[in-house]
């Protein structure tokens, strides 16, 4: 999707989507044969849940309809939030996974202290994070700090046994 259609179609769902309390992650055009897909992606600290992505679907396609934003090919819309795997790019997702383990791809000046980290996230402020790095083999677990000018990549485990905020709370 070229950047200017892309751009006027954030101008134009934006608004859309931040009257339902969520954010804007994504707009991804492709194709699937003759027709196109339009995929949508949103999020909020809350999460989104099936019906909200429902209803903004509804308004969203009707948005585009009364416009002429995606001319006059068929299209398929998707709204969705984003996976359990998506990376983390921005400092709301970091805030997002406060708590959550997760894999750092570090880099450094001179390479020194680059590499794989897996760490839990402890706090996030503008600067950066603090993470717990679990011990391994009877050891303690340490913390450390890292900058987001350190980070390439990041992205949330997937952790099976890991409890519920609520369970947690309970």
């Amino acid at each position: 999707m070229s950047t200017t259609q892309s751009d006027r179609l954030r101008g134009l769902l934006e608004p859309l989507v931040a009257d339902k309390g969520l954010d804007l992650e994504e707009i991804e055009m492709s194709r699937a044969g003759r027709r196109r897909m339009l995929r949508i992606v949103v999020d909020s600290d809350e999460g989104v849940e099936l019906d909200l992505c429902a209803e903004l679907s509804r308004e969203i396609s009707d948005k585009l309809d009364e416009t002429d934003a995606m001319g006059e090919d068929e299209y398929v819309l998707e709204v969705s939030s984003p996976g359990a795997d998506r990376p983390l790019s921005e400092h709301r997702h970091y805030v997002r996974a406060l708590g959550r383990l997760v894999k750092f791809q570090l880099t450094a000046p001179g390479d020194k202290g680059a590499g794989e980290l897996v760490a839990r996230i402890l706090d996030v402020d503008d600067e950066g994070l603090d993470v717990e790095i679990p011990g391994v083999k009877g050891r303690k677990a340490t913390t450390r700090r890292i900058a987001f000018a350190d980070i390439a990549r990041a992205r949330v485990e997937i952790e099976f046994n890991r409890k519920d905020k609520k369970e947690e709370e309970a």
